[in-house]
């Protein structure tokens, strides 16, 4: 049986395009996103000063834990439990709703989404707290865009 040394090579072509599109969405499974926060932000426990994050995925096979690192990863700050919540449309960029406190209180983060995801991960703070911040000002920052201001861009009422 002759084989065409054509079809070997388009099989190789394919075979390695495959494994190499596989590596490159590497980093997406535990959905790493670097923030910066030029004021500070106040998380479920602690208020961490402006600067520098990085949130990430706790594990990939829970998706409802979210970790909060200093930008080089070396400090873990937090360990978050989250539910899953849900947008109308995914975008490009990562998204983040935040509560305003009001003067000199730190914002809050409520919502977190990847990029090009209909579902992200809501904060979960205790109840007192939630009817707290269910009564804020709701602001919708989209990575490396200015900051938009309104309450139902993210489906806040989720």
């Amino acid at each position: 049986m002759k084989i065409n040394k054509g079809y070997i090579v388009l099989g190789l072509v394919l075979a390695l395009s495959l494994f190499f599109g596989l590596t490159a969405h590497a980093d997406e499974s535990d959905r790493s996103t670097t923030l910066t926060f030029s004021q500070p932000i106040q998380i479920p426990g602690k208020v961490l000063p402006a600067g520098t994050y990085l949130f990430k995925l706790g594990s990939t096979d829970d998706l409802n834990v979210v970790q909060i690192f200093n930008a080089n990863r070396t400090v873990l700050y937090a360990t978050l439990q989250t539910v899953s919540t849900d947008r109308p449309e995914p975008t490009d960029h990562t998204v983040v709703a935040l509560a305003e406190q009001g003067a000199g209180q730190p914002d809050v983060p409520l919502k977190w989404f990847y990029p090009g995801l209909e579902t992200g991960n809501e904060f979960v703070y205790p109840k007192q707290k939630e009817r707290e911040l269910a009564q804020d000002k709701k602001q919708t920052v989209v990575a490396n865009h200015p900051t938009v201001s309104d309450s139902d861009a993210m489906g806040a009422g989720n």
